[in-house]
């Protein structure tokens, strides 16, 4: 407790002689000042690092330190006047989260110059202050686009350094050498083409005095066939059919025949005929 009160003691000294700095006529005793709260701000900074304190005591913890910080600015504006150092030209300044030095604006009304510090950084609303704004692409119109347009850009100073020059030179005589072989090949073919064609003009005109003679000899085929065909149909009007017919004994012996077959089928059954038959086949008897 008594603790607590020295404490409490001492930065109300400290507030005093703050507000009777500019009265201060010992540049020693400004340095002095200064000095103790320099090692009050540190050992506040190192505090503050702690991010398990808690939102309000971080938030209070950093709202000493700017207070410090401006008990600081008032004796160091002191000791200029006194004719010490000038210690804002190499002063600490302002970072964001990744060491950028910026100016933060205060927005609770505590006047310009307002810093965070430690784990007061990641506190809710804090971090949105450090954040920069996306950049809006500005879209470009057609003048922009030309205006930087000058000669290179249409190729009218590319043989300037002379290094276009020599890849033309080399590439035109790769071109030049294709194309030559190309043209060779070309003609290559086109005298075996030649060649080719004047082999099959001399083998179709022999081939048509050979169709001609085929021809010729087809068409006296064709006319011998004519001529024979023509003798056959003539010799087959001519021709009168001969057939013989049978004399008196063989009609006797047909109708002889025939009524001895009707005998037997009226008084003779088919078995007795049968077996007949199979003895007469058996005697060798043909009648």
């Amino acid at each position: 407790m008594a603790r607590n009160e020295e404490k409490a003691q001492s930065m109300l000294n400290r507030e005093q002689e703050a507000r009777t700095a500019p009265t201060l006529p010992r540049l020693a005793d400004a340095d002095k000042w200064r000095q103790q709260i320099m090692r009050e701000i540190s050992r506040k900074v190192a505090e503050i690092q702690n991010e398990g304190l808690g939102e309000h005591r971080l938030r209070d913890l950093n709202d000493e330190i700017n207070k410090l910080l401006r008990e600081r600015w008032h004796w160091e504006r002191r000791i200029v006047e006194l004719g010490g150092p000038n210690y804002n030209r190499h002063g600490a300044k302002m970072t964001d989260l990744e060491g950028n030095i910026v100016d933060v604006p205060n927005t609770s009304g505590r006047g310009p110059g307002y810093r965070y510090f430690g784990a007061a950084k990641n506190l809710p609303g804090v971090r949105e202050l450090f954040e920069k704004p996306p950049e809006l692409r500005k879209r470009r119109t057609r003048y922009d686009i030309y205006k930087r347009i000058d000669a290179s850009y249409y190729g009218y100073r590319d043989e300037e350094d002379g290094v276009l020059e020599g890849l033309e030179r080399s590439a035109e005589g790769a071109m030049r050498r294709r194309e030559v072989e190309e043209w060779r090949r070309l003609d290559e073919v086109r005298r075996e083409a030649r060649k080719g064609a004047a082999e099959v003009v001399s083998v179709g005109a022999a081939k048509e005095v050979l169709f001609e003679e085929e021809e010729d000899v087809v068409e006296e085929e064709r006319k011998e066939r004519e001529r024979e065909e023509e003798k056959e149909k003539e010799k087959e009007r001519e021709f009168v059919v001969h057939v013989p017919l049978p004399d008196e004994k063989e009609i006797e012996k047909m109708v002889l025949l025939k009524k001895k077959m009707e005998l037997l089928r009226e008084y003779a059954s088919e078995d007795l005929v049968e077996q007949e038959k199979e003895a007469k086949a058996m005697l060798n008897i043909h009648r």
